[in-house]
C-alpha cells in the first residue's frame, strides 16, 4: 500500500526534474507522476487512478512491458527508444519522440517501477536536419567538380586552338599587316591568356578547397625552379622597363616539396610583383636558415605596396585592396590566396612585409632535403641530338599545333592510338615522345606510356598534353612514367622550355 511518506520521498526526488518521470506499484497502477510528466501526458495523477500500464495494449504490442518485465525480475535497469503507451496515443497531437530508462527503487520492503523519460524529438529531428544539409553540402560539393571537371575539359581545348594560332599569326604576319591589326592581335592573344589564367586559378583553388589536391613529394632544386619560372615573367618585366632579377646564397639548394606546388606559388609571387611595380626592380632571393632545416625565398618588389589595414585580408580569396586596384589592374584575387594554400601544404609558411608607396617583399619558407649529399647523375645518349619527335594524337588538332610550333627545330611523326606500334619505341631516330591524351582514352592513355617507359632502351622524355588539370590524374601519368606533363593550352614558349628541360 502506497503510504503518505513514500509519497514525500518520491515528490522530494522527482518534482524538480525537467523530465516526465512516473513511478508504478507492482499491480501496475500509476502512484505518482511529476509535472514534467503532466504537462507532456496532458494526465493528472487522479485521472489515473484507472489506469494500468499491464492492461495498456499499446506496450502489450510494442514488447514494451517484455522490458519492463525484465527489470521488475531482478534486471538492473532497461532504456526503451521510441517509448509510447495509449495514454500518449489518445492526445490530439503528435506522440514524441522519447527515450525511457526503466529501473526499480525499494520502500519498507515494497518494490515500485520508476520510469524516467527523455523527449529526443527536437534532438533528432535537429540531427536529421543536419544529415539532410550535409548530404546536400555533398551533393553540391559532387555537383561543383563535376562542373569543373566539364569546365576544364570544355574550354582548355579551343582555348588551346585560339592561344596557339593567335601566336603563329602573330610571329608570322607581324611584318604584313598595318599596326591597327597588330593591336587587334594583340589583344585576342592577351585576352586569351588572360582568360586561360582566370580559369585556371579558380580551378586549382577549388581542388585545393574540396580537398582533392594530393603531395607528390620529392627532392628539387629550389634554384633550377626559379630560373625556370623567371622567363614566364621576363616579357612583362621588359615592356614595363622593371629588372627582373635574381640573389642566390648557393648554386644548388634541394628541398623536400611538390613541383607544381613551388611553381604555381613562385608564378603567383612573380606575376603579383610584376603586375604592381612601375619602376625600379623585382627580386627573388634565396638563402639558407641552417639551424631550421629551412630554405628562404623573398620575392622583394618597389611597387605600390600594401595597406596596412588591407594586409589581415591578404591571402582572402578573391580580394583585392580597393575598386581602384579592380579597375586599373586585372585580376581575380586568387594569386596570394593560392600561394599561401601551396606553401602551407608543403609544410612552410608565407609572411608579407610591405610599406604603402614604396614596396613589398613575401617571405615563404621550404623543409630542406634531409640528405647531406645529393649527386645528380644525368645520362645523355645519342638521341638527344636528334630532331625529330614521334607524336601520338588521336584528334591530329594537337598534331597540327605542335608541327606549326616547331616547324624550324623538330620534324614530327604522326601516329594515332590505334596505328600506334610498340616496335616504334626501338628507333633510336626519336628525341622525345609527345602523347596528346584525351580524357576518353586515359586508362589506355596510361597503359601505352607503361609500355614506352619500358621498352624504350634509350630512356628518352615521355611528355604528356592533356586538357586534364587535377593533380591526382596528372600523377598517374608519373607514376606511368611521364617526363613532363604539359596542361592546355599552351603557347610555342611553353613547349620548347618544356621539351629542353626534359632532356636535362
Amino acid at each position: 500500500m502506497v503510504t503518505t511518506d513514500f509519497l514525500k520521498y518520491v515528490s522530494l526526488l522527482y518534482d524538480k526534474v525537467r523530465f516526465p518521470v512516473q513511478v508504478v506499484e507492482q499491480s501496475g497502477k500509476i502512484v505518482y507522476v511529476n509535472e514534467a510528466f503532466t504537462i507532456l501526458w496532458g494526465y493528472h495523477i487522479d485521472e489515473l487512478i484507472e489506469y494500468s500500464i499491464f492492461n495498456d495494449n499499446v506496450l502489450k504490442r510494442s514488447k514494451i512491458l517484455d522490458k519492463i518485465f525484465e527489470v521488475i525480475n531482478g534486471k538492473p535497469y532497461t532504456t526503451i527508444d521510441y517509448f509510447e503507451d495509449s495514454l500518449l496515443r489518445s492526445r490530439d497531437y503528435a506522440v514524441p519522440i522519447l527515450r525511457t530508462n526503466v529501473f526499480t527503487i525499494k520502500y519498507e520492503d515494497d518494490l515500485y517501477i520508476v520510469m524516467y523519460h527523455e523527449d529526443q524529438t527536437e534532438m533528432l529531428l535537429t540531427e536529421e536536419e543536419v544529415k539532410k544539409a550535409r548530404d546536400a553540402s555533398y551533393e553540391a560539393e559532387r555537383l561543383k567538380n563535376t562542373f569543373l571537371n566539364v569546365l576544364s575539359h570544355e574550354l582548355r581545348t579551343p582555348l588551346n586552338i585560339i592561344l596557339g594560332y593567335s601566336s603563329l599569326i602573330k610571329e608570322n604576319l607581324s611584318e604584313k599587316i598595318s599596326a591597327e591589326d597588330k593591336i587587334y592581335l594583340d589583344n585576342l592573344h592577351s585576352g586569351s591568356e588572360r582568360l586561360f589564367k582566370g580559369i585556371t586559378q579558380m580551378l586549382e583553388f577549388a581542388q585545393i578547397e574540396a580537398g582533392n589536391f594530393t603531395l607528390n613529394i620529392e627532392t628539387i632544386d629550389l634554384i633550377s625552379v626559379i630560373q625556370n619560372c623567371i622567363p614566364n615573367h621576363q616579357k612583362l618585366a621588359a615592356e614595363k622597363n622593371i629588372d627582373l632579377k635574381t640573389n642566390f646564397s648557393h648554386k644548388k639548394i634541394f628541398v623536400d616539396a611538390d613541383i607544381l606546388c613551388v611553381e604555381n606559388a613562385l608564378n603567383n609571387l612573380i606575376s603579383n610583383a610584376v603586375k604592381f611595380t612601375h619602376q625600379g626592380y623585382v627580386e627573388i632571393e634565396v638563402s639558407l636558415l641552417e639551424e631550421k632545416n629551412l630554405a628562404v625565398c623573398k620575392v622583394k618588389d618597389t611597387g605600390i605596396g600594401i595597406s596596412t589595414k588591407y594586409l589581415d585580408h591578404l591571402y582572402q580569396p578573391f580580394s583585392q585592396e580597393d575598386l581602384n586596384i579592380g579597375r586599373n589592374y586585372e585580376g581575380n584575387g586568387l594569386g596570394l590566396a593560392l600561394a599561401k594554400r601551396y606553401i602551407e601544404k608543403l609544410g612552410g609558411s608565407l609572411l608579407v612585409d610591405s610599406i604603402k608607396g614604396v614596396g613589398s617583399t613575401f617571405t615563404f619558407t621550404i623543409p630542406l632535403n634531409q640528405s647531406k649529399y645529393l649527386t645528380t647523375i644525368i645520362e645523355k645518349d645519342e638521341s638527344e641530338k636528334s630532331n625529330k619527335i614521334l607524336m601520338i594524337d588521336n584528334s591530329g588538332e594537337t598534331y597540327q599545333l605542335i608541327k606549326a610550333f616547331l616547324k624550324n627545330s623538330y620534324t614530327l611523326a604522326h601516329h594515332t592510338i590505334r596505328d600506334f606500334k610498340l616496335e616504334y619505341v626501338q628507333d633510336s631516330s626519336f628525341s622525345h615522345f609527345i602523347f596528346d591524351v584525351d580524357k576518353n582514352y586515359w586508362q589506355q592513355g596510361i597503359l601505352i606510356c607503361k609500355d614506352i617507359k619500358r621498352h624504350d632502351p634509350f630512356k628518352r622524355p615521355i611528355i604528356i598534353v592533356s586538357s586534364e588539370y587535377i593533380e591526382d590524374k596528372i600523377k598517374e601519368f608519373y607514376q606511368a612514367g611521364a617526363t613532363r606533363f604539359l596542361v592546355k593550352p599552351f603557347g610555342k614558349n611553353d613547349l620548347t622550355k618544356i621539351i629542353n628541360e626534359s632532356l636535362e
